[in-house]
């Protein structure tokens, strides 16, 4: 389906560009955009958010992959000449490149079919950023903002929580976006923490024990962890092992990661992306 700018929403890309002007008024609102902040837009598709926070702060910055919509954009917003475009894959991009005086203000409408790996790699770059506004798959703000016992608790709400404060905002019908997607959205904040709530010595290792817990989820932590840990290890940490990963907190996960740290074991490179 094109638009009246003539470009056509690519499904490779997973576009779904956001049109309902009260939707975007209430994603503005939730920003809550100032003149001083540093703001980095991922995927400003036709610019309907940008164009409300190019307004306030003229100094946005856009990362977008899709090289067709980058004349696009330059044209719409011709007469803002600190408006910067990075054309590049988030996926890869290194966001602290970005920040000068401030730390980044991260918002997008995030491609559904890359939305989890993207946030393991912002969450990656946390450490530069006062906050992330996403616009995601209802189901993903649901993971993302689980509690140990929900069907929707995992790997991603785990290492989200680790580092950030989850908040979720508002949903969004698929009749805000051309062409409708099949899914409900939803609007999330992530706000990363100051101090860690739970630091883990390693956590490389923390990231190993979780996606081996998650990928054996219906499993008992005894068999899910067998390869990690053994009974004797969960019990002396005070940790029922006939429970299943589901129902382990960021908390418990952190106490197995420091003892497997301390017993000097490596674990195998994270660079695995599960859905859990």
């Amino acid at each position: 389906m094109s638009n009246k700018h003539g470009h056509q929403a690519r499904k490779r890309f997973g576009q779904n560009f956001l049109h309902d002007p009260g939707v975007i008024e209430r994603i503005v609102r939730a920003i809550n955009p100032k003149p001083e902040d540093s703001i980095v837009e991922i995927g400003p598709g036709l610019g309907a958010i940008t164009e409300e926070i190019l307004a306030i702060n003229p100094r946005l910055q856009v990362v977008e992959l899709d090289r067709d919509l980058i004349p696009v954009l330059r044209t719409k917003f011709f007469n803002y000449p600190e408006f910067r475009i990075h054309e590049a894959d988030a996926l890869s991009f290194d966001f602290s490149q970005l920040v000068s005086d401030r730390p980044l203000r991260i918002v997008g409408n995030l491609p559904y079919n890359i939305s989890t790996p993207l946030i393991f790699h912002l969450l990656s770059q946390s450490g530069v950023v006062q906050d992330m506004h996403f616009m995601l798959q209802k189901e993903v703000v649901q993971r993302l903002a689980a509690v140990p016992g929900d069907n929707n608790y995992g790997r991603l709400g785990i290492m989200a929580q680790y580092f950030c404060k989850v908040q979720p905002l508002f949903e969004v019908g698929p009749g805000a976006f051309r062409p409708a997607p099949k899914v409900d959205s939803a609007i999330v904040r992530l706000v990363p923490h100051k101090e860690l709530p739970y630091p883990a010595r390693d956590l490389k290792m923390l990231q190993a024990v979780v996606r081996t817990a998650f990928n054996a989820r219906r499993k008992t932590l005894r068999k899910a962890l067998a390869a990690m840990v053994t009974v004797e290890q969960l019990q002396s940490l005070g940790i029922n092992d006939g429970l299943r990963p589901e129902n382990l907190g960021l908390a418990d996960y952190v106490r197995i990661a420091d003892l497997l740290a301390d017993t000097g074991k490596l674990p195998a490179e994270d660079n695995e992306v599960s859905d859990d």
